[in-house]
């Protein structure tokens, strides 16, 4: 593969390289002491018979915990990035070109101007440590146009002290009483906040990219390797190694960066080091502070230091917290209405008219069997139980819930724009755009024998070519068929689960018949589960259903990875995007199909007594007496309640928990070899941080998201245990990056993705299932006809007698008619439907009322949808997705960072040294620039209104004359930035000298 390379390797001459520059050098104890790769000083945390830090638990009270070594042996220049391989692989017959690939790809990568140093001392794993030196990290950030802070002098001052005369002389109450809810909010929140002392708020200074040739702009640290973050240095550095080749011949174009080298197996992990450990007795560190304040569970009711997660995880990382945060946020009053509804269904449980006429044994209403021939006849007042606690969800307050959480919903995305546009603003992230993307390298692997090729038209490099209708359409076609096949399976066990319940179902019906016991415990067991037939049967059913669901899942997960990687795509967006609408599309299906199914068709197409629609040859499911509401409550709560206990709690939280002890009873370490163990090697047997670790978690979230929004009809208490569930989320997830990941590449991203559109889909689609929901699932269209057409007083004295048809009992045919005649002879009985009586003509026909009753249900459920979208829609356009203080903002700090660029330039070009005093002055010129009349309110000393003008010095004259062509370029430039983000609102401070004018 390497011919050329293996015999400049050989020679020792790569490149004009001294050969003793080629040696792979091993570093060697100096006095018995291993000065290049001393341990760090902590606790493996697998290991408890010693404290973090590796501190022993007889140490001294006094000794003090060493930190972490992440310096080269010099203990000077920091460790940016560790790369890893494998011994044995190099023992391989692979193993000769890996090290050739190795050599090359870090004679590269010194060519660049980093710095290596190895560690190859273990007899399993390498090591090569890389710091990027600060001419090489100034230059990169040049490149990526990366936004660093400006000097403190050019935004020391805010300029509402430059410009404290614009105020108004008073405030407006509406604006004072906003001021003081502010400020009351702010101080109910206090005991929710994490402590400032030890992760102080971070304030965002003006900021403008990066240029190495207007340095005068930017402040530099004493040390200049502070002068960029951990994350910013490690962010860098893995541009650099995504780049570098690690062939000496061009015919190879592909054989480059670290993620297609991993791919490959020439090496075998790529990371940042963590900052250090995070038990207690450790050394303080970013990490520990970290745990300590944010992932521990005692912080589960606190807000998130998410400015303190950006600086140590990156953009991306954080915006994920930052999201989830706001949304259980946002939840909050979601869970307090929630359970304002409960409690009013269950004041009205017992007292309402429908309740209290099942439960009346007076009426002596006989229903019809609920199966043919095995079933018996039954009275109404048996399901007196289950009517009371349908009514518990089924009434008014429902309706009010999924109109509140329809304006929820769009409140929630709305103001996250908001919240995105500042955090936007406030992290830099205004003006990021995606870099353009490298092949991946499972794609190049692939087609590493392709031989039809095509320029990419933005690279200019010869790439592997898949033509669309020959090769792409048929995968994609197959690909998506497969997922409809996989789909089908879900509804396949739907119907499964619905066998199940019509069978178990009909099955307890016969216990009174097939029960012959003396023990009073069995009898009574026995007519407990006979009087709760239907709900044993739907509590067991959903249980089954929930096992299969988290089985179909796994079935589902591996083969959309599967069909992906089948279709071969080129960029790792592709690729996401592809596995985001597979997985979804399939999880969608499987956890909400039996939902559906439930909501609005169970029930809807049984026929009549003596005429029942048949599947199979068996009769279709049919709403219990109190509805399917409650059928569809319990079945979503049971789905999306253990969904959380077994995915959330045990897989993230007990699972690894019982690895990790397993681990550490099969380990064969002693003390002294874990505490001689160093950092990367601590950090490298800690589970590697994968790409798709936060889909996963985005996925998760979207998914409760539609249990919330697209049934909140039906269970009100949904938000609750959301909320509950996200608490413990954000503790869970924050545990795994600080505790039992490697550090994850501070990768920048300026929003959520694809999540935003697929939650903007579900809130529209919860919008129409709602709305169906009340129409047609609940009783509350049939109460409302009732009230306002039939009854004789408005109440729903009568509703039960209403809602039921009559069917005349000889009209079943002979092989249905019920065996069990334990309530003696029936001559007439009732079933939950809108019919004609067997004396009208036609008989059994549907009846005028059913069509009364279809006519509001479609009415209610058009007026719902055009109501509730017109008036979201509404909202979505009042509230601008950039605050309006935000936009303004962004152009001043724009406007004032081209006007000193454009003003000082100039002055360079004249001849004059850029100083601190220079600089200064022309701020102050920018800030508070009288050429231009200013209108004060406030009175001056004669009383009357006044306009300054302040005449600037013939310097100022001329540079303002010389800049004036290009005033206009500048503004229109501050304008592009007018797109989202919040600045801190700071300018220069005003000249001593300077008069003010009153």
């Amino acid at each position: 593969m390497y011919p050329s390379l293996r015999s400049e390797y050989d020679s020792g001459d790569v490149a004009g390289l001294d050969p003793s520059d080629v040696r792979l050098h091993t570093i060697r104890p100096v006095n018995g002491k291993d000065h290049g790769a001393d341990h760090d000083g902590d606790d493996d945390e697998d290991d408890d018979d010693c404290d973090a830090d590796g501190q022993s638990s007889i140490s001294k009270i006094n000794d003090k915990p060493k930190k972490r070594n992440l310096h080269f042996k010099d203990g000077r220049r920091r460790i940016d990035f560790m790369l890893a391989w494998s011994v044995k692989f190099d023992k391989t017959d692979k193993g000769e070109e890996a090290r050739l690939a190795r050599f090359i790809f870090e004679k590269n990568l010194k060519k660049e101007g980093l710095e290596i140093e190895k560690d190859e001392r273990g007899t399993e794993t390498h090591f090569a440590k890389i710091h990027a030196p600060i001419e090489v990290l100034k230059r990169y950030a040049d490149i990526l146009k990366i936004r660093m802070p400006m000097r403190e002098d050019l935004s020391s001052e805010k300029i509402e002290e430059r410009y404290a005369d614009w105020k108004a002389p008073m405030q407006s109450v509406g604006t004072r009483l906003w001021q003081k809810t502010i400020q009351l909010s702010r101080q109910l929140m206090v005991p929710f906040s994490f402590d400032e002392t030890v992760l102080p708020p971070q304030s965002r200074p003006y900021t403008c990219p990066y240029s190495s040739g207007k340095e005068y702009l930017f402040e530099m640290p004493k040390n200049e390797d502070d002068y960029f973050s951990q994350s910013t240095r490690s962010w860098i550095v893995d541009y650099i190694l995504r780049r570098k080749p690690y062939a000496v011949t061009k015919d190879n174009n592909f054989a480059f960066g670290i993620k297609k080298m991993i791919s490959d197996e020439i090496y075998t992990a790529a990371f940042p080091l963590h900052e250090g450990h995070w038990k207690a007795g450790s050394a303080e560190n970013q990490r520990k502070i970290l745990y300590d304040h944010w992932a521990s569970w005692r912080n589960c009711l606190k807000f998130q230091p998410i400015d303190h997660v950006r600086l140590y995880f990156g953009e991306k990382i954080a915006l994920y917290f930052a999201w989830l945060g706001f949304y259980t946020t946002m939840l909050v009053p979601a869970s307090v209405v929630g359970l304002c509804v409960f409690f009013y269904g269950l004041s009205i449980m017992n007292s309402n008219a429908a309740s209290t006429e099942v439960c009346d044994t007076n009426n002596d209403i006989v229903m019809c069997p609920l199966c043919d021939v095995q079933c018996p006849y039954w009275k109404l007042s048996d399901a007196c139980t289950h009517v009371k606690v349908s009514r518990l969800f089924d009434n008014a307050g429902t309706v009010f819930f999924a109109i509140f959480m329809s304006f929820w919903g769009t409140l929630f995305l709305e103001f996250w724009k908001r919240k995105e546009a500042t955090i936007q603003y406030k992290w830099d992230m205004t003006s990021f755009v995606k870099e353009e993307e490298p092949p991946r390298p499972e794609f190049l692997s692939k087609l590493e024998d392709w031989n039809d090729m095509k320029i990419n038209p933005v690279t200019g490099l010869k790439e592997p070519h898949l033509p669309f209708w020959r090769r792409r359409f048929p995968i994609f076609l197959t690909s998506y068929t497969i997922m409809l096949l996989l789909a089908a399976l879900a509804v396949g066990a739907v119907i499964g689960v619905i066998a199940y319940r019509v069978s178990t179902l009909a099955a307890l019906q016969l216990i009174p018949a097939q029960v012959v016991s003396n023990h009073t415990v069995v009898t009574a067991t026995a007519g407990l589960i006979y009087e709760n037939a239907s709900l044993v049967t739907t509590v067991t059913a959903a249980l089954i259903n929930l096992v299969i669901i988290i089985l179909l899942n796994l079935v589902y997960g591996y083969l959309a990875f599967w069909l992906t990687d089948w279709e071969c795509l080129r960029t790792q967006s592709e690729y996401d995007n592809s596995i985001t609408i597979k997985l979804f599309i399939l999880q969608f299906v499987n956890y909400f199909s039996s939902i559906i199914y439930i909501a609005f068709f169970k029930g809807r197409f049984v026929g009549r007594p003596g005429k029942y629609r048949t599947i199979f040859g068996g009769r279709q499911e049919e709403c219990e007496a109190g509805g399917c509401l409650i059928e569809l409550c319990i079945q979503l709560a049971i789905i999306m309640i253990g969904k959380q206990l077994i995915q959330n709690n045990f897989i993230e939280i007990v699972v690894p928990k019982l690895i990790k002890l397993i681990k550490r009873k099969l380990a064969k370490e002693t003390r002294e070899q874990k505490l001689a163990k160093t950092a990367w090697e601590k950090d490298y047997i800690l589970q590697p941080a994968q790409s798709m670790s936060l889909f996963y978690e985005y996925l998760e979230m979207v998914l409760q998201y539609g249990f919330l929004t697209i049934f909140c009809a039906a269970f009100p208490l949904a938000p609750l245990f959301a909320l509950i569930n996200n608490i413990i989320e954000i503790r869970v997830d924050a545990t795994k990056f600080t505790t039992d990941l490697r550090r994850p590449l501070a990768e920048k991203s300026a929003n959520i993705g694809v999540w935003y559109s697929v939650l903007y889909g579900i809130s529209r689609i919860a919008i129409v299932s709602n709305a169906f929901i009340i129409a047609l699932t609940s009783d509350f269209i049939p109460r409302l006809v009732y009230q306002l057409r039939y009854s004789d007083d408005g109440s729903l004295n009568g509703y039960v007698n209403f809602t039921m048809a009559y069917f005349k009992t000889s009209d079943f045919g002979v092989d249905k008619q019920p065996l069990n005649i334990s309530l003696g002879q029936v001559d007439m009985c009732r079933y939950k439907d809108f019919r004609n009586p067997p004396w009208e003509d036609p008989n059994y026909r549907r009846s005028t009322v059913f069509w009364h009753i279809l006519t509001a249900r479609l009415a209610f459920v058009c007026v719902f949808e055009n109501v509730v979208v017109v008036i979201t829609s509404l909202i979505a356009w009042l509230i601008p997705d950039v605050p309006t203080l935000l936009k303004e903002q962004i152009r001043r700090e724009a406007y004032i960072t081209n006007e000193i660029v454009l003003k000082t330039e100039l002055r360079r070009a004249h001849g004059e040294e850029v100083t601190r005093d220079l600089i200064q002055a022309i701020n102050y010129h920018i800030s508070d620039d009288e050429s231009v009349p200013r209108y004060s309110p406030q009175l001056s000393e004669d009383g009357t209104n006044v306009i300054q003008r302040k005449t600037l010095s013939n310097a100022d004259t001329s540079a303002t004359s010389a800049t004036s062509d290009t005033k206009t370029s500048s503004d229109a430039t501050a304008t592009t930035f007018s797109t989202s983000g919040k600045s801190s609102g700071k300018s220069s401070s005003e000249s001593p000298n300077s008069k003010t004018y009153v």
